[in-house]
């Protein structure tokens, strides 16, 4: 990040005023900080930095008792920031934000980072049925960011889709109207109800969310534009989602579109809820046409309709599974279809939740400054906490390299640990943000991961211009790897509807593929699905 000098010069001069939930640090260390005594004391001063601050403190680190400027190297901060989570910790507090930029260099001494913390009472989300991951899909122009903007923030959209734009997060796609790339949107709720946000730009909104809900639904909007069916698959493969929402405009209907992402989502054995959007914008004849349309849709591929509002909301979350799909009519303009969804939300419980050793599969990489590299996906299975020592790959050659944890963060919101299920973005140390590709894995250290070239799976044909043969070469969609790969059917061919086996490997290099996993292959429009069945076939 690179946050306004300002905020520095504010959190300094507050300091030197009011002392008493404002604390210095120039930097703090493992082996000098964290032994019983100094621990113990660290905590205890902490603690009593958040209870003078009504629940908050603030920390600057790089600086020196007082406030001068000193800057520390990006080892250290990192280093800092570990020690310093983990007296929150023991405080019963939590790192909300980091904020961290370079200081020029005075004389002869190297360029330092220095950096602000905010530091709030209270952990989070430590039950499993906290966090529900929601997967929308849905024809371009068919409301699907904008109704998820309207539910973040509880706004009406102004009829022009201006809700969306809290999601969108290329300039170009505010601009054509168009998402070319998953986005994500978090909300959640308390005792009260749902807590949404002010400012969805702001990012300390998303993580003022995570701190102040006690249980948090959490978007991964995909892309409604055809061009873009192999950015839908990986946000609705390669996410660890608890629920499908489709979307169908109420003026336009199921689409082909519409189909092609339904059986996506179908496939992969999602229980699917169907929002129809746009109510406020057709009759109500034809409103009732398209809610007849998309009950045919369901039933074609053997799918029972539950109409909400016919049947109310405790079947549908009785009744929603893999055959049952709940049908709500929406309007972002009029908010007519949110509180039902809404109750929805609050309601339905996990469904993804896995045991077992921890595993992401990594969909996107950036890096911070004063952090580092930073890798983002779902959480898989299992747990991590920062400190952790993993393996990451694995790399082209098959092998896997060793990183360990810096630090967590979850929609902007810092935490000391994470579990399946949770969208995190986790700051690993030993490893370069280029080094790092979609598609690789985070594992414990202790494992032993065979990467897989080859692999046999029972697949099925859902549409294909002619018959599938020896050779066939599609994209193969499994967690959030997308990799060119080469087809050997039992029998030589398999034709549209066909169930049979093959034999499958990827063109240019191994993955960690695990018997069990599902998959989506395609090629153009065609595609179909399938299941690892053995991940060391005959040759």
């Amino acid at each position: 990040m690179s946050p306004d000098r300002a905020v520095l010069e504010r959190a300094i001069e507050r300091g030197e005023r009011e002392g008493g939930s404002v604390e210095f640090k120039e930097r703090l260390n493992r082996e000098l900080h964290l032994v019983d005594g100094r621990r113990e004391s660290l905590a205890a001063q902490l603690r009593h930095r958040v209870l003078s601050g009504d629940g908050e403190a603030t920390y600057v680190v790089g600086v020196t008792d007082d406030g001068g400027l000193a800057g520390i190297s990006p080892d250290e901060f990192s280093e800092t920031m570990d020690v310093l989570s983990l007296l929150a910790e023991e405080a019963s507090a939590h790192i909300d934000e980091v904020q961290t930029w370079g200081i020029e260099p005075s004389g002869d001494a190297d360029t330092g980072l220095v950096g602000v913390a905010t530091i709030s009472e209270g952990a989070i989300l430590d039950t499993d049925d906290s966090h529900i991951v929601v997967g929308t899909a849905g024809h371009v122009d068919h409301g699907k960011s904008t109704l998820v903007g309207s539910l973040v923030t509880g706004q009406a959209d102004d009829g022009e889709g201006g809700t969306r734009s809290y999601l969108d997060v290329q300039p170009h796609e505010v601009e054509r109207g168009l998402s070319a790339d998953l986005s994500y949107g978090v909300y959640g709720f308390d005792e009260e109800g749902p807590v949404r946000m002010d400012n969805p730009n702001r990012k300390t909104d998303r993580a003022r969310i995570v701190e102040e809900s006690e249980r948090l639904v959490s978007f991964v909007d995909t892309v409604g534009h055809e061009p873009w069916l192999r950015t839908t698959i990986r946000g609705l493969v390669g996410q660890k989602l608890d629920y499908g929402l489709l979307t169908v405009a109420a003026d336009d209907g199921p689409t082909k579109t519409t189909r092609e992402h339904l059986g996506v989502l179908l496939a992969t054995e999602l229980p699917t809820m169907v929002a129809i959007t746009k109510a406020d914008i057709v009759s109500d004849e034809r409103l009732a046409e398209v809610e007849r349309e998309v009950e045919r849709m369901l039933r074609d591929v053997d799918r029972s309709p539950l109409r909400v509002e016919r049947h109310g909301i405790d079947a549908a979350i009785t009744e929603i599974s893999e055959t049952v799909v709940p049908v709500v009519t929406t309007s972002a303009v009029t908010k007519h279809g949110i509180d039902t969804l809404d109750e929805l939300f609050e309601r339905l419980p996990k469904t993804a939740g896995e045991d077992g050793d921890f595993r992401m599969y990594i969909d996107r990489t950036y890096s911070v400054t004063g952090v580092g590299a930073v890798a983002s996906g779902t959480i898989m299975s299992g747990t991590v906490e920062a400190g952790d020592e993993l393996l990451l790959g694995p790399m082209g050659d098959g092998s896997f390299r060793e990183v360990e944890v810096r630090s967590i963060e979850m929609h902007y919101h810092r935490v000391d640990e994470a579990k399946a299920g949770r969208i995190v973005g986790i700051a690993l140390k030993g490893v370069e943000e280029r080094e790092i590709e979609r598609g690789m894995a985070l594992l414990p250290r202790e494992s032993n991961p065979d990467p897989i070239r080859e692999f046999s799976a029972e697949v099925m044909v859902l549409n294909h211009p002619t018959s599938i043969d020896d050779g066939y070469e599609p994209v193969v969609h499994v967690e959030t790897i997308s990799e060119a790969a080469v087809f050997h059917p039992d029998g030589g061919t398999l034709l549209p509807g066909d169930t049979g086996t093959a034999r499958i490997r990827f063109k240019f290099r191994p993955y960690l593929i695990e018997e069990g996993q599902r998959f989506v292959f395609r090629e153009g429009r065609s595609k179909g699905v399938g299941t690892v069945t053995d991940v060391k076939p005959e040759q």
